[in-house]
């Protein structure tokens, strides 16, 4: 087994640009780079003690950690970093965040602990203005990785890696940073926009007077003052793939506090069409959500990209392939990644990431495939007894809708996958929707469908059986179909194993396949009923070689005005739905 390098510039520091374009202050200082990092085991022992690049994990190549790192069940790591502050970071309250860490972690600042957090994959942060001191200041981040071994959240990580399951990691893998505010600070809004009456409410926490000024291309359109809540009235052009249009805004206060973030203004939904049919819609109007699965994996980062660039990159090449949405699968990205599917015009069908004991087989794969389907309050047969990681996956998705929310092109929550740790999702479905009636959700992506929420989705995975639009009062999508798969030597994981859906030798017959499989099978469906598809995927993932383009990114596998053809003639099939 190999491991790939994409074009990631070793001694830059990485990911150096703002980490949230949704919220952002001018006072802040990043802490990637860098770090002095240990592995301690379960008797004290130190090893693998030196330097680590955050914010990668010490699992990958970039991280600088020596090749064969693996983190025990037992054991934990060390980092340290020193750094002294300057006066606009001690304005008030003073805030240490972090992106993600996996999966859980304790933080010290001066040998103080300031905080704990369990969850590996969405972002925290700890208020850390009392424990700070003039000159030099030490913050120390203690890492644990139990979600292997204790029904955590893990995703896609598996200690038995292999087919669709990929090497574990550990630690800091996403940015670390600091922002200060006065103590009387704006609190990051909540955005709600509504595309049929093309307003938008801005609502905050705090009955206080502020300011608010909303920008087009940099032109001030809008001033109001308000209190806690606001609703913004103008003739806002409306946000989609075609057309994604964004407003900048900035709001100030008393207190010398100023937020920077930024709007679209669309709306996502169902409606019948003329002949009866359940649609997706999309500002109102019916819209055939044409996308890819995403895993978000790199071959010398694993779960971390490599640079903003190469990430701005990949979905730009989406993009110019014609596609319209990308499913993010069983991960959360950095908030920048979601601010470029926001400016570039991708929707983000958002899953949720789970967790649990052992999937067994013929319940998650065998029993499906032959269309049976089990009830999910029986916690055992999907390996959900576990109490705590059940708590802690209601934790992520408080964190997760939280985290989110403001993304403008997030138009479907996916709570569960093929059954993976799914539980009671019933009753998740209706709680997300009273977190979040804006969206669409997808309750039960695949199998072990519950027949939950009548306006919802009926989600079909198809690999191998014909692709068809069941009779359902529900809108109809392929939420996974297509993982066509093409060795390409010198640019995969393992030169010995390859998992695929469908194996192809050359470049001219996976894109006559990709042909037929799009516009001979799946192109007569859109009018019988079926409202999007999502083929797997945007990129090999180690042995998983069904990507449009290989695990280093080197090699685009089906050529982008080929994939720009075929999915032209699938939206000319779709604008005809009325």
């Amino acid at each position: 087994m190999t491991r790939l390098k994409t074009d990631y510039e070793i001694g830059k520091i990485p990911h150096s640009e703002h980490p949230m374009p949704q919220a952002h202050r001018e006072t802040g200082c990043f802490l990637n780079g860098k770090w002095d990092f240990y592995k301690l085991d379960k008797n004290g022992e130190r090893s693998f003690e030196g330097k680590i690049l955050v914010p990668f994990s010490p699992e990958t190549l970039n991280s600088g950690v020596a090749e064969g790192f693996t983190l025990g069940v037992d054991e934990k790591l060390v980092y340290t970093r020193k750094i002294e502050l300057s006066e606009d970071l001690r304005l008030g309250i003073t805030r240490l965040h972090f992106g993600a860490v996996d999966s859980e972690c304790e933080v010290f600042v001066n040998g103080q602990k300031v905080g704990a957090h369990c969850g590996g994959f969405t972002a925290f942060f700890f208020d850390i203005q009392d424990f700070l001191k003039e000159g030099e200041n030490e913050i120390k981040v203690v890492c644990a990785d139990k979600a292997l071994y204790n029904g955590g959240a893990r995703g896609k990580q598996n200690k038995n890696r292999g087919g669709i399951w990929y090497t574990p990691q550990s630690g800091i893998w996403q940015t670390v940073w600091m922002e200060s505010m006065p103590v009387q600070y704006i609190e990051t809004p909540k955005i709600l926009p509504d595309a049929s009456t093309k307003t938008v409410k801005i609502v905050g926490e705090r009955d206080e007077e502020r300011e608010i000024v909303v920008y087009d291309r940099g032109k001030e359109i809008l001033r109001e003052k308000y209190c806690k809540e606001i609703t913004l009235s103008y003739d806002f052009e409306l946000w989609s793939p075609e057309h994604p249009k964004l407003y900048d805004f900035e709001i100030t206060n008393g207190a010398g506090d100023k937020l920077w973030s930024y709007f679209g203004v669309r709306s996502f939904g169902k409606a019948r069409d003329k002949n009866g049919k359940m649609r997706l819609t999309l500002n109102g109007k019916p819209y055939f959500f044409n996308g890819v699965l995403d895993q978000g994996y790199w071959s010398d980062g694993m779960l971390t990209y490599p640079s903003d660039e190469a990430a701005y990159k990949e979905l730009k090449m989406l993009k110019s392939m014609g596609f319209n949405t990308v499913r993010k699968h069983i991960k959360i990205e950095p908030m920048r990644w979601y601010y470029h599917c926001d400016r570039l015009g991708l929707i983000v069908w958002q899953d949720f990431v789970n967790g649990g004991g052992d999937y067994k087989f013929k319940h998650i794969a065998a029993f499906p495939f032959l269309g049976a389907k089990h009830r999910d309050d029986d916690y055992r047969y999907f390996a959900r007894e576990d109490e705590r990681g059940r708590a802690e996956f209601a934790q992520m998705v408080d964190e997760t809708l939280a985290q989110l929310y403001n993304c403008t092109c997030i138009g479907v929550w996916v709570p569960f996958n093929e059954g993976w740790g799914q539980f009671d999702s019933a009753q998740w479905t209706e709680y997300i929707r009273g977190k979040d009636s804006s969206r669409i959700i997808d309750s039960v992506s695949g199998w072990h469908d519950q027949g939950v929420g009548k306006t919802e989705l009926k989600s079909l995975q198809t690999y191998s059986t014909p692709l068809r639009v069941p009779k359902d009062s529900r809108a109809v999508v392929l939420s996974e179909f297509g993982g066509y798969s093409m060795k390409i030597d010198g640019h995969v994981f393992d030169e010995e194993k390859e998992f695929g859906y469908k194996k192809f030798k050359t470049q001219e017959s996976l894109v006559a396949a990709l042909r037929k499989l799009y516009l001979k099978k799946l192109k007569p469906l859109i009018e019988k009923g079926l409202c999007g598809c999502i083929y797997t995927q945007v990129s090999d993932v180690e042995e998983e070689i069904n990507g449009l383009i290989t695990y280093d990114r080197k090699v685009i596998k089906v050529p982008i005005e080929e994939m720009a053809k075929i999915n032209a003639e699938i939206k000319a099939a779709a604008d005809k739905i009325e």
